[in-house]
């Protein structure tokens, strides 16, 4: 790996670097670290999840769900944690939500076999098919309850690939359904082999889950999902219409049950990549609220990771800060305990999969 000196550099006490790594592909037994997904707990306690991709950078064989933690606000973090491993499968897409009320962390996961690969898992050829796993944590991420799958609850039967997130899920705040748990999913139907996105929900703190509606359009999947200020949800979502080389959005009014409105955002544009969406703050009295997007802003590569910031709950994005101009490719934004926001992302500089690092966002609040 080719990383500039001093820019990827781990982050120490005191540090004032931009980018800290939080994982280097290469070390700990895995090949390469993939797949950002970031929160801070009820009492500030930074998580940083991704996959450790044992035996290679592709999609499928060995690969474990990975933590490391922050109890100092992002500045440093302590040891990896494993949060999933089973064996030689598959275990991935990390989706964790916090609920407030409770402080318990709730992740959702997604496992298929080692030897199952994505194409015949679509095609329906594989040994077995993608499975839906809940956990939970009630410690701040230091202990981790054993998976539980919730397959038949939230994928239909005519489903073949699925994912969560990956990045985070939300808990809702305003409106009727205040303290819904609401996370982001996708699927590809069988036969037809559309892909769509859409939510799987909780009224009950992650006990219990079912699926929401698709989206109305095909050709998206990995998505994030945002409250907006009168309780509308906003989903944001990887965009497979080459036609236009923008994310696809929508939204809900019914807590995430269903989804209209699509369309595509011009101003958000994409190379085919995940991307994250955060609330960072909601408005009052003095200023209006605050919505962030992260993703590698470029038509035709993944390059270029940029934040954009929205005041007007995302109907427009008049700011934006560039976080690196260099391969970057997966993200997650966090809100952090001092009311900053960060950006847990890929990069490197020859390729996008040589790190997973962490990065403040500095916007005028």
């Amino acid at each position: 790996m080719a990383l500039p000196p001093g820019l990827f550099e781990d982050r120490g006490p005191g540090t004032d670097r931009e980018l800290a790594v939080v994982f280097r592909s290469g070390t700990g037994g895995y090949d390469t670290y993939r797949i950002p997904a970031a929160v801070c707990t009820a009492r500030g306690v930074v998580l940083a999840f991704c996959e450790g991709r044992r035996n290679g950078r592709g999609d499928s064989g060995d690969i474990d769900l990975v933590l490391r933690r922050s109890t100092d606000g992002g500045e440093t973090f302590g040891e990896p944690l494993v949060v999933l491993d089973d064996g030689g499968n598959t275990c991935g897409n990390p989706c964790p939500v916090v609920d407030a009320s409770t402080g318990r962390i709730v992740l959702l996961t997604t496992w298929n076999r080692g030897d199952d690969r994505e194409r015949e898992i679509i095609d329906g050829a594989s040994e077995d098919t993608r499975r839906v796993f809940v956990m939970h944590s009630d410690d701040d991420g230091a202990t981790w309850s054993a998976p539980r799958e919730i397959t038949t609850h939230v994928k239909a039967p005519d489903w073949t690939w699925y994912a969560t997130g990956p990045g985070n899920g939300i808990r809702l705040e305003r409106g009727a359904f205040a303290g819904r748990l609401v996370v982001p999913c996708d699927h590809i139907e069988a036969g037809t082999k559309r892909y769509l996105s859409h939510c799987i929900l909780s009224d009950d703190g992650g006990a219990t889950w079912r699926r929401g509606e698709g989206t109305p359009r095909d050709q998206v999947n990995e998505c994030a999902v945002v409250e907006l200020a009168d309780g509308t949800l906003l989903l944001n979502m990887r965009n497979y219409d080459r036609a236009q080389r923008t994310r696809q959005v929508a939204v809900s009014a019914d807590g995430g049950e269903t989804w209209t409105a699509q369309r595509h955002d011009a101003t958000l544009i994409e190379p085919i990549c995940q991307a994250s969406l955060v609330r960072w703050y909601w408005p009052d009295a003095d200023r209006p609220g605050a919505v962030l997007f992260s993703n590698p802003a470029s038509r035709d590569a993944r390059v270029g990771m940029t934040v954009r910031l929205s005041r007007d709950d995302g109907a427009t994005w008049a700011e934006s800060r560039l976080l690196h101009a260099g391969p970057s490719a997966y993200s997650s934004l966090v809100v952090l305990p001092d009311g900053s926001a960060a950006c847990l992302f890929e990069a490197g500089d020859e390729h996008p999969y040589e790190a997973i690092v962490l990065a403040r966002v500095a916007f005028a609040r």
